[in-house]
């Protein structure tokens, strides 16, 4: 059991590392990991992604700490959360060392401006597998004849509808989760 622990832990640990960008981009790391091993499903993994983004804490590890739970119970997601969260502390402890140091260096900064539109796009890589896992089921698509079968209707307008209340309304993002959930839990 301790060997599964350990796998836990670096399973984890390699997404924390690989993370850049905040917990938006660990979805698209979180999901092959996840899914790969058939910890969640598809559908289980976008709710926990809706219920992660709805409490507080960072995704990664609302997430993190969840599969741990799931798979192997209190222990599991303390060695999850810790496993997510290690590469980072590690990272910056040592950048806190050094950066002050090499600030000026055009190498780096040269690394940090070469880091922006590669976390902008796996943020966006995130909210596409997010959009096609809550808005299009293509389990049901058998052939053209099936084509308009795929789109959940009920979730596109649910999303056009949020989509321009919280651009016309600038109202906190917790009252439009909580009007969603409400409606979710009506409607769904």
């Amino acid at each position: 059991m301790i060997v599964e622990y350990i796998k836990l832990f670096f399973i984890f640990f390699k997404v924390g590392l690989f993370t850049i960008g905040g917990g938006l981009a660990a979805i698209p790391l979180l999901q092959e990991e996840v899914l790969l091993r058939e910890w969640l499903t598809n559908q289980q993994f976008a709710d926990m992604i809706a219920v992660s983004e709805s409490t507080p804490g960072p995704i990664g590890v609302n997430i993190a700490t969840y599969v741990g739970y799931s798979q192997f119970g209190i222990l599991g997601s303390i060695v999850a959360t810790i496993g997510l969260v290690a590469p980072s502390i590690i990272i910056i402890m040592l950048v806190a060392r050094y950066v002050l140091h090499y600030r000026d260096n055009k190498y780096v900064n040269g690394v940090f401006y070469g880091l922006r539109p590669a976390v902008t796009g796996i943020i966006l890589a995130a909210a596409a597998s997010i959009a096609l896992v809550s808005l299009v089921d293509l389990s049901v698509y058998n052939g053209i004849e099936d084509f308009f079968k795929v789109f959940n209707i009920k979730e596109i307008i649910m999303f056009l509808v949020f989509l321009y209340a919280s651009n016309k309304w600038k109202h906190h993002p917790i009252f439009y989760i909580v009007i969603a959930g409400v409606i979710g839990i009506f409607v769904f």
